[in-house]
């Protein structure tokens, strides 16, 4: 049996599945918060400091359950690395626009990621997509269409941003599929951390030796500003980061070993539905009829590409 044979057995489709939609509770709840606090530091101390309590905890569950004393090794080699440098760059394209737009926005830009993962899965790694793998990719593309409203007074530039990071995304799912696929979920998820790590440190230090113009830092203190001490309620932000972060490196890419590329990136899509859902209570964003319109066009893509 081929491993693509293998990977669409029904029972480990639906394990993808769920650890899909796990998954997309907690980014969901990680972009929230970092919507929260993207006025009480940068995005690369919240970086930092995550990673540094994240990878102690991911490092005792390697030592248990996944690649022993071999974590760190296995965790810098090269494809590792490769799919954690993909998610770093989605995470800072999608979080530059964080501050600005509304929460429904910014996930409906980054999840064209699911268009993006089908069309390269046929190139690059030769995953078979039946046909309604392509039809339900297309409706939920169009789903994806209507809540961004291209060519309106209600798309703005931002909007390319977590485009951006849906590529970046999509390619990190294939490299977790194709190249990492038997790593350790948490040898994955150290790799990851120490990537935010190093691009953090490396970016605060080129901000040291630029030293950006007030009116500069002004345009995006997420990005730009400078170090700032945090209080109780920030080192509050860390810590539940940090927990969500651990949470989602290990079934983010549990799914993505589970089952086609596909399938999980069209569940990918739930994601939306916790972003417009989170959007409208903590921050009083109302969807309009055509957002509502694309959600349950997304939901029935996600019904459509489970069919067996």
């Amino acid at each position: 049996m081929s491993v693509v044979e293998e990977d669409n057995k029904q029972d480990r489709v639906a394990l993808g599945i769920a650890l899909v939609l796990l998954s997309t509770l907690f980014t969901s709840s990680t972009d929230v918060i970092f919507k929260f606090a993207s006025d009480s530091g940068t995005i690369w101390q919240f970086f930092i400091l995550r990673s540094l309590l994240a990878i102690p905890v991911l490092l005792a569950i390697a030592f248990v359950w996944g690649d022993g004393a071999a974590t760190w090794i296995k965790a810098l080699k090269f494809w590792p690395m490769v799919r954690a440098l993909l998610f770093v760059l989605m995470f800072v394209v999608t979080y530059a626009a964080l501050p600005v737009l509304p929460l429904a926005s910014l996930a409906a830009g980054l999840y064209t990621s699911p268009l993006f993962v089908a069309a390269l899965s046929a190139l690059l790694i030769g995953e078979k997509v039946r046909w309604h793998g392509w039809f339900a990719i297309a409706v939920g593309f169009v789903g994806v269409l209507l809540i961004l409203k291209p060519g309106t007074e209600a798309f703005t530039w931002y909007t390319v941003l977590p485009v951006l990071g849906g590529l970046f995304y999509a390619l990190s799912a294939l490299v977790t599929r194709s190249k990492c696929r038997t790593t350790a979920p948490a040898t994955l998820g150290v790799s990851l951390n120490i990537a935010l790590v190093v691009m953090a440190v490396v970016v605060i230090a080129g901000l040291y030796i630029w030293s950006p113009a007030p009116e500069k830092i002004a345009l995006s203190p997420f990005l730009l500003g400078p170090w700032q001490a945090f209080g109780l309620p920030e080192w509050g932000f860390v810590g539940l980061l940090a927990a969500l972060l651990v949470g989602n490196s290990l079934v983010v890419s549990a799914a993505y070993q589970t089952a086609p590329p596909y399938i999980i990136s069209t569940f990918d899509y739930n994601y939306l539905i916790f972003m417009a859902v989170f959007g409208y209570f903590f921050f009083s964003e109302i969807p309009d009829g055509q957002t509502i319109t694309g959600m349950f066009m997304i939901v029935g893509a996600g019904l459509i590409v489970a069919r067996p």
